[in-house]
This record gives structure tokens, C-alpha cells and sequence, in this order.
């Protein structure tokens, strides 16, 4: 199983899924912000002392230049000297492009975002023809609409409203763009300032989805979409 970034809420996650963190065999890094990978000494940590004890499952992480030393910072600051051995069984790779155990082709490329936590995106495509992209955290940008007009779907940030002066996250009116260049591609909205409809609270902004094509799907945590003959669908 492979899973992109490793947010803070990645353990609680999993374990709401059902998944044993034992069973990540592969972490796609986009960039080094923390709201991405500072769940990952904790991941760690579980892996180590619960699940993973007699160090049978291995674990790549794939990421940027520099990704091995920022990770060994960010496990030294919060378990200090716990995770050293874990980190020396991880294998780091920072090339551009490779492929899974299970045969998923993968390519990483530069998106446009916060230069100094060098944003990338993802692009996958396994040997049955599925294909998707990942953008990480980025705005528009002409290296991440190439990897989605050659994808099937694309799971995209919209991180800002229209009214934030910055062009770093996706905005509502972006998504439109986007969607209507790019009809043949399920974009799948995520990383998104919109509350929850299943929110039992005030929302903070809004919990009102813009009106977009039909190619346009705002996801909710747990959500799924399934590959099978030839065709994403949403899990039901």
C-alpha cells in the first residue's frame, strides 16, 4: 500500500480505515510543510514498538533532494534518539520517476507553490491503464495541467477563497478553469477551506460547495474511488 504525504492526522487515519501502519510500504512526499509530513514520526514510532515490531515490513520514502535530512530533523525534534534506527531501515529515494513493487509507474514534478519546501506533484500510471495525479499543494500551473490532461483522474487542492491575494493554492474559479480545459478528467477536490457538511458545528467560513462541472467532485474524508474495468468510480 502506498500513501501520499504523511499529514499530522495519518495514525488516526489509518486506523480509522482499518489499515495497519505496518502496511505502508511506500510515502510520496510533495513538499516539506508541516500540515504533510508531520505525522510522520508518529507513523514511525507505532511501526517500531506496535505493529511492525520484528522490523519485517519495509518502507521507501519517496521524496525530493533533501527529503532523508529534513526527516531525520523532524524525528530528532520530536522523539529524540527513539527513531534513529527506524530511519536507517527506511530507503529514501530522490529520483524523478520510478516504479512500484505492484507496478505503478510514477513521475514527480515541480508545481507552483512555496519555493522553499520545494513543491512537487505526482504523477501514477499502473500497467492496467489507470492513471491519476496528485498535486500536492500547488496553484495553477502548466506542469501540473500536463499531468492531468494525460490522467484519468486528479486529486487537486482549492485551499484558498477567491478573495485571498495568492496564487500558491487552487482557488474556486481555478478548479472551474481547470475542469472545463480538462473534461475528460475526474478532478477530485481535496485540502479544501470548505467545512465539512457532515460538521456538527458553526462552519468557520463556509460549507457551501461552488457550483462546478460535472467532472468536479469535492471529496469528504474516507472517500474512495475504485478502479475496475477500465473506469474510476466513487466507492458507494
Amino acid at each position: 500500500m502506498h500513501i501520499v504525504d504523511a499529514p499530522p492526522t495519518a495514525l488516526a487515519s489509518l486506523r480509522i480505515a482499518g489499515i495497519s501502519p505496518a502496511e505502508i510500504e511506500t510515502i510520496f512526499v510533495t513538499h516539506l510543510h508541516g500540515d504533510h509530513v508531520f505525522g510522520l514520526p508518529f507513523l514511525l514510532l507505532e511501526r517500531k514498538y506496535i505493529s511492525d515490531r520484528e522490523r519485517l515490513k519495509p518502507l521507501t520514502v519517496i521524496g525530493a533532494k533533501g527529503v532523508k535530512d529534513r526527516f531525520q530533523t523532524l524525528c530528532q525534534l520530536a522523539f529524540p534518539g527513539s527513531l534513529d534506527d527506524a530511519l536507517d531501515s527506511i530507503e529514501f529515494i530522490e529520483s524523478d520517476r520510478g516504479t512500484t513493487n505492484d507496478n505503478w509507474n510514477w513521475e514527480r514534478f515541480e508545481v507552483h507553490h512555496d519555493d522553499a519546501v520545494d513543491p512537487h506533484g505526482y504523477r501514477f500510471e499502473h500497467t492496467d491503464g489507470a492513471s491519476l495525479v496528485h498535486s500536492g499543494d500547488s496553484g495553477p500551473c502548466d506542469n501540473l495541467e500536463n499531468a492531468i490532461s494525460r490522467s484519468q483522474i486528479a486529486v487537486v487542492e482549492m485551499g484558498f477563497p477567491q478573495w485571498v491575494p495568492s496564487d500558491h493554492h487552487h482557488k474556486p474559479n481555478d478548479i472551474q478553469t481547470l475542469a472545463e480545459r480538462n473534461p475528460d478528467t475526474q478532478l477530485l477536490i481535496t485540502h479544501t477551506f470548505i467545512d465539512s457538511e457532515k460538521s456538527s458545528g458553526e462552519p468557520i467560513l463556509t460549507n457551501e460547495f461552488p457550483i462546478h462541472p460535472e467532472n468536479v467532485h469535492h471529496l469528504e474524508d474516507g472517500d474512495a474511488w475504485i478502479y475496475e474495468k477500465s473506469v474510476w468510480n466513487p466507492e458507494k
